[in-house]
C-alpha cells in the first residue's frame, strides 16, 4: 500500500513540475490557472495542449504549449525557423474568427522555454482520437484512448471542415495549405475546428474574381516542423509548384480517407525521396484502385474519388461538398441547425424545439450532452423560449447519470425553478417540472430539492390556475415516497388541506381528498389521527365525491396495517361523523351501502377489541382469586361456609334482610359448616366453588352508595323498592342471562329486584311496565335474571321469586365452571319473534312517571353498547317498542330501508362532477 502511495505521489509531482516548468515564466500564466497535459495536436503534433481556466473569470480554457526545447537539436537558424512558423500559423488563426475555425481567447505569447496561447476549451486532435498518440501524457488519457467516432459525428464533422474551407476559399480568399488531422480540433463540445495556419497562402489579388495563389518551393532541407504534411498534400504542389483551393479539396480527399480508414492517409510518402513518391503517387491515382476506397460509405465514396482526381479542376469545390446527399442526414442537420440558431427568430426557433424530442432518441448520448444540451441551457436566458426548452433538456437529463445531471444540467435548472414572470410561461413551467418530479427527486440533491424543487411544488398548489393544482395533486403521490418526512409533514400536508378547504372547484376539492388518501401510507399513525382525520369534519362541502373521498381516508386509514383507529377515537368521533354523512340526501343507494360498510365493520372491530380486553381482564382477576382461595393461610374466615342466598342478601343490604329480621345466627351458621375432615372430593370441589362465589359477591361495589335506611315494615319496604324499579325508565342495564342462579328463597320476602310476574294492584289489576310480561333487556354489560313463581304478588297466595343472579353482573364474564362459553342468545329470539302474542289496550296501563336519577341506577347508565332508552318510544305492534334491539336499528340492518331515488340536480358548489375524480377514486378506495 505504502509503494502505491509513493508512486502515485511520484507521479503527481512529476506532473505537477511538468505543467510549472512547461509555461514558467511565460506571461500566459499571469491570467490563466494551467491544469493537466490531455491532447497534442497542430503541425507534427507539435503543441502540448492542458486545460485551463481564467483567473478572473474561471472561465474554462485550452491552453497551447510548444516547449523550445523539443528543437534544441537544431541550429539556432533553423530553430528560429521553427518557431517563426507556429508564431505566424497562431498570429494567422489569431484574425480569423469564424465557427469553423478555433476560437482564441488569448494571443500568442513568448517566453525564453515556450510559445503559448488560450482556445476555447478543447478534448482533442481529430489525429489524437484517430489512433495517433504523439506528443501525449503517459499512460494515454482513457476518454482518448476508448473515443469512438460515431457516423453522426463523422458527417457532421467533415461538413463543418468543408464549410470551414467555404468560408476561406470564398470569403477570406485564402488557401490553407496544411490541411491534415493535427490540424482538426475537436473542442469540448464536439466540434471540429480547423487550426494549423502555418504554410496558408492569401490570394495576391483578393479583389478579383479569380483570386492568385503563390505556391513555395518544397525545400527539403527545411525542418520538418517547417514543411506542411506531405501526405495530405495535393500532388500539383510538390510537382509543378502550384496551388490554389482545389489543392485544399484534395486534402479534404485524404482526410475523408483517413477517417473511414483508422488515420491512415492514401499513400505513405517517402520524406527522402518526395518527388520520386509524388510521380509514383500520380500514376496510382490516375488508375484508382477501387479497394482503396472499399471502407469509405457508399453514399459518399464517388465524391472521395473525384477528391482525389488528379486534375485539379475535376474536384469539387467547398461549397459543393456541402450539398452532397452525404450531409442531409437528420442528425446532421440537427446540429447544423443548432449552429445556426442564433439567426433564427422566437417562432422559428419553437417550432424546431417542438420537433427535437422526435430526433433526440436518434442521436448519441455523447452528442446529446456534450452537443445539444449546452445550446439548449443557453436559451434559459430568454423567458419565452424556456417552456419550449424545458422538455428537451429534462429528456436528456433522464438519460444522464446522477453525476452528470448535477454538473452539467443542474445548475442550468435552478434558475428555471424559481421563474415566474411571465405568467403564463411560469405556468407552462410548472405544469412541465410537475410531470417530471420523479425525475427530478430521484436525481437532485437533497439540499437542492428542499431549496428549489419543494418550494415550486408548494407554489403549484396554490396556483390560481385550477388545471395546475389538479394535475399537481395528481402528482405527488407518485413522488411522495421520495420526499423526506418533515418537509411532508410541515409543509405538503398543510398545503394540501388548505386548497381542499378554500377552492371552489370540486375536482380540486376531491383530488386533494384522493391525494391525502394516497399518501396516508407515508405518514404515521398519531400524526393522521391527530391532524388528517380531524380535518375531515371541517369540509364544508356535501357533495357526493366528497363524502365518498371522506370515508375512503376513514377506511384507508382503520384498514391499514401501519395506521388503524383507536376504539376510543371510533366511539367518540369517527363513527358519530361517519353516521351523521351516512344520512346525507345527496347519496345514492351505492355510496350509502359503502358508507354502512365501513360503520359495520367499525363497529364489529370496537366490539371485538373490547370484548377481548375485558375478558382477559376477567381472566386474570379469575385467576388471582383462585391463587388466594386455594392458599389455607390466605384463606378468609367468611369463606369458611358457604353462604346462602339470605347470606347472599345480607352481605349487600345489611345485618338485616329485606324484611326487617336477622337472617340467618352464629348456632345456625356453626350448624351449616360442614366438616372439612370428612368430605369427598367432590364436595369439596363443590365447597370451594361456592366459596369462590361468595368472595366474588363481597368484592363487588354496592348496588346504592348511600346507607338504605331499615323499613319499619316488610310490607311498605317491599312496596317503596317495587315502586321504584317499575318507575324507571331507562331499562338498557338489564339483560337476560342465561348462567347458573342459586336456589330460590321460600316465604314471603321480597326480593330487592321487581320479578318478571306481572305486579298486581290491591284490585287484582295487573300493573304494566309497557312491556310483555315475560320480557328482558340487554345491555352490553349486565345482566339479571328472573324467574315467576307465582301467580301474584299481593294475591294472598305465598310468592317465590328468585335472587339476583350476580355472576353475572359484569359484561361477558363466564359463570364459575363455564368459563369462555358464549351466552345463550335464545331469549332475544322471544323478544323480536313476530309471534308474540299482542297485547291490548286494556293491558297497557299508564306508565309510572319516570323516576328521579339515583345512584343505583347510575351503576348501569354508563354500560358499554347500551340501547337506546326507552322513555317516550312508541310500542310496536307485537308490544315491543319501535327501533328497541338490534333488529331494529337501520345501522344494523339497511335492508329493512328503502332508499329513494336521487334526483338528479347540480351539487351544492354548482361545479359539474368528472369522470376523472370518479375514477380517481375507484382508484384508491375501489
Amino acid at each position: 500500500m505504502e509503494s502505491m502511495l509513493n508512486k502515485l505521489k511520484s507521479t503527481v509531482t512529476k506532473v505537477t513540475a511538468d505543467v510549472a516548468g512547461a509555461v514558467m515564466g511565460n506571461p500566459v500564466t499571469r491570467e490563466f490557472e494551467v491544469g493537466r497535459h490531455i491532447a497534442s495536436g497542430g503541425p507534427g503534433m507539435c503543441w502540448r495542449i492542458y486545460n485551463g481556466t481564467k483567473k478572473s473569470t474561471k472561465q474554462e480554457v485550452a491552453v497551447f504549449v510548444f516547449e523550445k526545447k523539443v528543437i534544441d537539436k537544431y541550429q539556432k537558424f533553423e530553430k528560429d525557423q521553427i518557431v517563426d512558423s507556429l508564431k505566424r500559423g497562431v498570429q494567422q488563426l489569431t484574425r480569423l474568427r469564424h465557427p469553423r475555425l478555433l476560437t482564441v481567447q488569448h494571443p500568442l505569447e513568448e517566453s525564453r522555454d515556450c510559445l503559448a496561447f488560450c482556445t476555447e476549451p478543447v478534448f482533442a486532435s481529430l489525429s489524437n482520437v484517430l489512433g495517433h498518440w504523439d506528443n501525449l501524457p503517459s499512460p494515454v488519457p482513457n476518454d482518448i484512448k476508448e473515443y469512438k467516432l460515431y457516423d453522426v459525428e463523422t458527417k457532421y464533422g467533415l461538413l463543418q471542415i468543408s464549410e470551414g474551407m467555404a468560408f476561406l476559399h470564398s470569403g477570406v480568399k485564402m488557401v490553407h495549405g496544411n490541411l491534415c488531422l493535427e490540424n482538426i480540433i475537436l473542442n469540448k463540445s464536439g466540434a471540429w475546428k480547423i487550426m494549423g495556419f502555418d504554410f496558408s497562402i492569401s490570394s495576391s489579388n483578393p479583389s478579383d474574381a479569380e483570386p492568385k495563389y503563390t505556391c513555395k518551393e518544397w525545400e527539403p532541407i527545411l525542418p520538418p516542423l517547417c514543411l506542411p504534411n506531405p501526405e495530405y498534400l495535393a500532388p500539383e504542389y510538390i510537382l509543378s509548384v502550384s496551388c490554389d483551393s482545389a489543392s485544399d479539396m484534395y486534402s479534404l480527399g485524404v482526410v475523408m480517407h483517413a477517417i473511414f480508414n483508422e488515420g491512415k492517409p492514401v499513400f505513405q510518402v517517402n520524406k527522402h525521396d518526395i518527388f520520386k513518391s509524388f510521380s509514383r503517387q500520380l500514376d496510382q491515382l490516375s488508375s484508382m484502385n477501387p479497394a482503396l476506397l472499399n471502407k469509405i460509405p457508399d453514399e459518399v465514396r464517388e465524391h472521395v474519388k473525384m477528391l482525389l482526381s488528379v486534375a485539379p479542376n475535376v474536384r469539387p469545390d467547398a461549397d459543393q461538398m456541402t450539398k452532397i446527399p452525404f450531409f442531409d442526414d437528420v442528425g446532421a442537420v440537427t446540429l447544423q441547425y443548432f449552429d445556426t440558431l442564433f439567426q433564427r427568430d422566437n417562432l422559428q426557433k419553437s417550432q424546431f424545439y417542438k420537433g427535437l424530442p422526435k430526433v433526440l432518441p436518434q442521436l448519441p448520448k455523447r452528442v446529446v450532452v456534450y452537443r445539444i444540451l449546452p445550446s439548449l441551457t443557453s436559451e434559459f436566458v430568454n423567458p419565452d423560449m424556456v417552456p419550449f426548452v424545458l422538455p428537451n433538456v429534462l429528456l436528456i437529463a433522464e438519460e444522464c447519470t446522477k453525476e452528470e445531471y448535477i454538473r452539467l444540467i443542474l445548475p442550468d435548472l435552478t434558475p428555471v425553478f424559481k421563474q415566474q414572470e411571465p405568467i403564463q410561461a411560469s405556468n407552462m413551467i410548472l405544469l412541465i417540472f410537475l410531470q417530471k418530479m420523479d425525475l427530478l427527486l430521484t436525481k437532485t440533491p437533497p439540499e437542492e430539492i428542499k431549496n428549489s424543487v419543494l418550494p415550486m411544488v408548494y407554489r403549484a398548489l396554490g396556483a390560481p390556475s385550477v388545471q395546475i393544482q389538479e394535475l399537481c395533486l395528481n402528482i405527488i403521490p407518485t413522488f411522495a415516497n421520495l420526499i423526506d418526512y418533515p418537509s411532508m409533514k410541515n409543509s405538503l400536508i398543510p398545503r394540501i388541506k388548505s386548497a381542499c378547504l378554500q377552492t371552489s372547484s370540486l375536482a380540486v376539492r376531491v383530488n386533494s381528498l384522493v391525494c391525502l388518501g394516497k399518501i396516508l401510507e407515508y405518514l404515521d399513525k398519531w400524526f393522521v389521527i391527530d391532524e388528517i382525520l380531524p380535518f375531515l369534519q371541517q369540509i364544508p362541502s356535501r357533495e357526493p365525491a366528497v363524502l365518498m373521498g371522506i370515508l375512503g381516508i376513514y377506511k384507508c386509514t382503520f384498514s391499514h396495517k401501519k395506521l388503524g383507529i383507536p376504539k376510543e377515537h371510533l366511539a367518540s368521533k369517527s363513527l358519530p361523523h361517519l353516521v351523521s354523512l351516512s344520512i346525507d340526501n345527496n347519496l345514492n343507494l351505492n355510496q350509502f351501502n359503502s358508507f354502512m360498510a365501513v360503520i359495520r365493520e367499525m363497529l364489529s372491530r370496537m366490539e371485538t377489541e373490547h370484548k377481548t380486553k375485558l375478558e382477559q381482564l376477567h381472566l386474570l382477576q379469575e385467576q388471582q382469586r383462585s391463587i388466594n382461595i386455594s392458599s389455607p393461610g390466605n384463606q378468609p374466615e367468611d369463606t369458611k361456609s358457604p353462604p346462602s342466598s339470605s347470606n347472599q342478601i345480607d352481605d349487600i343490604f345489611g345485618s338485616r334482610g329485606v324484611n326487617g329480621k336477622e337472617n340467618g345466627s352464629a348456632p345456625a351458621a356453626a350448624t351449616s359448616q360442614p366438616n372439612r375432615m370428612s368430605l369427598t372430593l367432590e364436595e369439596k370441589q363443590r365447597l370451594a366453588k361456592e366459596q369462590e362465589q361468595a368472595v366474588k359477591l363481597r368484592n363487588q361495589q354496592p348496588l346504592a352508595p348511600q346507607t338504605i335506611k331499615q323499613a319499619a315494615t316488610t310490607n311498605s319496604q317491599t312496596k317503596d323498592l317495587t315502586s321504584s324499579l317499575l318507575n324507571m325508565t331507562t331499562l338498557n342495564s338489564l339483560s337476560l342471562a342465561n348462567t347458573a342462579r342459586p336456589a330460590p328463597v321460600q316465604g314471603n320476602t321480597m326480593s330487592a329486584f321487581p320479578s318478571s310476574s306481572p305486579v298486581v294492584g290491591s284490585m287484582g289489576t295487573p300493573v304494566s311496565n309497557g312491556f310483555n310480561a315475560p320480557m328482558g333487556f340487554q345491555t352490553g354489560g349486565m345482566g339479571m335474571g328472573m324467574r315467576p313463581t307465582g301467580p301474584g304478588l299481593y294475591g294472598g297466595m305465598a310468592t317465590t321469586t328468585s335472587t339476583p343472579n350476580f355472576g353475572a353482573l359484569t359484561q361477558n364474564h363466564p359463570s364459575i365452571g363455564q368459563t369462555n362459553k358464549a351466552p345463550d342468545m335464545s331469549a332475544l329470539d322471544s323478544l323480536f319473534t313476530p309471534s308474540k302474542p299482542k297485547v291490548s289496550l286494556n293491558q297497557m296501563g299508564p306508565i309510572a312517571a319516570p323516576a328521579t336519577n339515583t345512584p343505583w341506577l347510575n351503576q348501569y347508565g354508563t354500560a358499554q353498547n347500551a340501547q337506546t332508552q326507552m322513555q317516550g318510544m312508541p310500542v310496536g305492534s307485537g308490544g315491543v317498542p319501535t327501533g328497541f334491539g338490534m333488529q331494529a336499528n337501520p345501522f344494523f340492518s339497511p335492508q329493512n330501508f328503502s332508499q329513494p331515488a336521487a334526483a338528479p340536480s347540480m351539487n351544492q358548489s354548482g361545479v359539474k362532477h368528472s369522470a376523472s375524480v370518479n375514477n380517481d377514486l375507484k382508484d384508491l378506495f375501489g
